[in-house]
């Protein structure tokens, strides 16, 4: 390999980028320039990156946030760190961490390397590979944030999931039951006897049965699918209960109704937050959180992974897996 050749892969790396935004198949493989950190920021050579609802999306209709002259999709992140930036010190070349960085901008996971902010990564859990590891970052948060931060999830509490068996829903019946809570969860017959293995107390199938005549007395209701689920969430809420919504706010219940029953609601976004990774990664040590992997494609397929994503039947995460960069 002559010295020019080198410096070339040196400089550059492959990606995925939207030729345009629009439908799954604008998603194609590109070369494009590497990213170099900056101060306190790290290198990280992507090994997997997962996919969720947020990137198809984007890729969809453009979305929010800011984005590069190559604009490259991907929140989650799982990957060994390349280089460090002036002013980092919680980590050195060859440690392996995950992380969900930047969101809502661009962050670039669908790439062999990302360079973001150190503390938007946290150190990979040593008994996950970095399949799992990629598929938790922003559903795992989300989840996080929404029950333990935003709703005050207590031991003792009746939690409604709807949804439960997607990629937020399956780690929130997780986190819910590691903080002892009774979870309740909703989802097609076929996906039961999976949430009952994450630990759910109950489940509603939704297209047999009205969860609101299934269900009372609940304390949070988190809310996944949005439309009317919101206004009628409201109903089996206790005074005082919390409803926590994740899409579209215009499917936010009436706040006089709300007011009326004594129910907290709003919509929630996650963030980046070092601190909820780290809980989540002391939850995956220690047995309590497990993300499902339903799909496995390599990074070049990622327009067949927004595809299959769209479908709305996914059980758990789709991950895609990056192969080693050139080099390494």
């Amino acid at each position: 390999m002559s010295t020019e050749t080198n410096e070339k892969q040196q400089a550059t790396m492959r990606a995925v980028s939207p030729r345009a935004w629009g439908a799954p198949d604008v998603l194609v493989p590109v070369e494009t320039a590497r990213p170099e950190p900056g101060l306190t920021e790290i290198l990280v050579r992507v090994h997997a990156a997962g996919v969720n609802p947020v990137d198809w999306k984007t890729r969809a209709a453009g979305a929010f946030g800011s984005w590069g002259d190559t604009p490259i999709l991907g929140y989650d992140v799982s990957g060994t760190v390349e280089a460090v930036g002036p002013g980092v010190t919680l980590y050195r070349p060859g440690d392996e961490v995950f992380g969900m960085p930047r969101f809502p901008e661009q962050a670039g996971g669908y790439a062999e390397f990302v360079a973001a902010p150190a503390r938007r990564f946290a150190p990979k859990p040593a008994n996950v590979d970095h399949i799992q590891a990629a598929a938790l970052p922003l559903a795992a948060l989300t989840a996080w944030q929404s029950l333990i931060e935003t709703a005050g999830l207590r031991a003792g509490q009746r939690v409604l999931i709807h949804a439960a068996a997607g990629g937020v829903g399956h780690l929130a019946v997780q986190i819910a039951k590691a903080h002892g809570a009774h979870v309740i969860g909703t989802a097609r017959a076929d996906k039961h006897d999976f949430l009952k293995g994450l630990g759910a107390d109950e489940v509603v199938d939704y297209t047999r049965v009205d969860f609101t005549e299934a269900v009372r007395d609940v304390d949070i209701v988190l809310d996944g699918v949005g439309g009317d689920y919101g206004t009628r969430s409201l109903e089996v809420l206790r005074p005082g209960g919390h409803l926590v919504t994740l899409p579209d706010p215009t499917g936010l219940p009436d706040p006089a109704r709300a007011a009326e029953l004594g129910v907290h609601t709003g919509w929630t976004v996650v963030e980046p937050d070092r601190a909820g990774m780290l809980a989540i990664a002391d939850l995956v040590e220690r047995g309590k959180l497990r993300a499902e992997i339903d799909t496995v494609l390599p990074l070049e397929d990622a327009a067949k992974a927004h595809a299959h994503g769209e479908q709305g039947r996914t059980r758990g995460k789709i991950v895609l897996r990056v192969e080693p960069a050139r080099g390494h």
